[in-house]
């Protein structure tokens, strides 16, 4: 048993990257995004408000990659039944809104990166495409989304990663 543990994070160099990654997908769909990324503890590394994009969605954003690094997990994918009480219960800090992704590699959560303004399953590959800067990060292909968010995407449908 040890009393400390190996820990891994993004710098802001890491951060700018995957911003800048985010950014090039965003302008490639044709959709103006809020980009925000965070490192592990879900601080604020990066952040952009693409011309375009919607003012409410830079709250969500921020919100989408706090959820992500600190859960561990893609937001969105907590059951519609439960994600009101969760977002009550966190002080509406979480979202289940669709969106944000953790950066994580070889196991470790180094931050997260989310984009807002667009559906669901385009603020997802604006999220993907920002991740993707970071070699090695995991893309959760096989993520499921489960929320209520209207997005066009039918529930229990996989959203698959760009080939």
């Amino acid at each position: 048993m040890t009393d400390v543990k190996d820990a891994r994070t993004l710098t802001l160099a890491g951060g700018l990257k995957v911003l800048n990654a985010a950014i090039t997908e965003a302008d490639r769909i044709g959709q103006p995004m809020c980009i925000a990324v965070v490192d592990t503890g879900g601080n604020l590394l990066a952040f952009g408000r693409m011309d375009g994009s919607k003012g409410l969605s830079v709250t969500s954003s921020i919100n989408k990659a706090r959820t992500s690094a600190l859960s561990g997990s893609p937001t969105g994918g907590a059951h519609a039944d439960v994600e009101i009480q969760v977002t009550l219960a966190h002080e509406s800090r979480w979202t289940n809104l669709i969106g944000g992704l953790p950066i994580c590699v070889d196991g470790f959560i180094l931050g997260a990166v989310a984009a807002g303004s667009g559906s669901g399953a385009q603020d997802l590959a604006v999220a993907r495409a920002g991740a993707a800067a970071i070699p090695g990060a995991d893309m959760y292909i096989d993520f499921e989304p489960m929320g209520a968010e209207d997005s066009g995407i039918v529930r229990g449908t996989t959203l698959r990663a760009r080939v």
